[in-house]
């Protein structure tokens, strides 16, 4: 069984998504000392719109953590399954964008 190039640049990407939007919040958070939330955009000053180039790219890992913290029953199987795939999707193109990005930067 073998898996196709594009499989493979897609799975990559992916995974590259997760961890640059957890190792951005998690820096926003060392930094800050305060938790990442699209509660930020709700201030309506020039804070808010500076944030929003950080919830754009860590918006996955917002979306997944608030699904795992959350207590049993709390979100039907829907919610979860659909937060889910909205987290992967987003994930990828955030990770697309990073791939992209350094491959530029590297110059190759």
């Amino acid at each position: 069984m073998s898996i196709s190039p594009a499989s493979l640049d897609a799975f990559k990407a992916l995974i590259l998504g997760f961890a640059f939007a957890g190792l951005l919040a998690s820096t926003f958070e060392l930094l800050m000392r305060r938790h990442l939330s699209f509660r930020l955009l709700r201030g309506g000053d020039v804070a808010a719109v500076a944030c929003v180039p950080i919830l754009v790219f860590t918006a996955p890992f917002i979306i997944i953590r608030n699904i795992v913290r959350a207590r049993p029953g709390r979100w039907p199987f829907s919610v979860v399954f659909t937060a889910t795939i909205v987290a992967g999707f987003w994930s990828l193109l955030c990770g697309r964008l990073v791939l992209e990005g350094v491959t530029r930067f590297m110059g190759a």
